[in-house]
Order: C-alpha cells, then structure tokens, then sequence
C-alpha cells in the first residue's frame, strides 16, 4: 500500500515536472519533508532498528528527487 503510494506519488511528480517546471518544486520539496520526518521518526530507534526503520523513507526520498529531476530535465530536451 505504501509502495504504491510513493509510485503514484513519483509518477505525479514526474508529470507535473515535465508540465509545470517551475511549479514542480513545490510539492516535490513538501513530499520529501514529510518522509524526512518519517525517516527521523523510524531512526530514533534503538540500534540498528533505527537504521532499518528509517532507510525506507530515506530510498523514497531519493525517488522522489530522482521523478522530479528527471521530469525537468526531459521538458529541457523537449525542441519547444
């Protein structure tokens, strides 16, 4: 269920990116503060918990950076 929100949420990015530019950064920045604050929340664990509970908001960050990202840089390769 989480996984297919964070791809739906990847692949919306990635539209509104290759859309919208400009526009794009906006919910791209708010959707990678609130899996940073799942990541801290997952690291206050004790040990090597935290590590494991944290690291899968960390990768959905990423992914998200990477849609985003890679949207804007396919609008600039677009000939219009």
């Amino acid at each position: 269920m989480v996984i297919a929100g964070v791809i739906a949420l990847c692949v919306v990015l990635a539209v509104l990116a290759f859309l919208l530019p400009r526009l794009s950064r906006h919910p791209e920045r708010g959707a990678q503060r609130s899996l940073g604050m799942g990541a801290r929340a997952g690291g206050k664990a004790p040990g090597p918990l935290g590590r494991l509970f944290s690291k899968p908001f960390h990768s959905s960050s990423r992914a998200v950076g990477k849609s985003g990202s890679a949207g804007r840089r396919a609008r600039r390769k677009m000939p219009f």
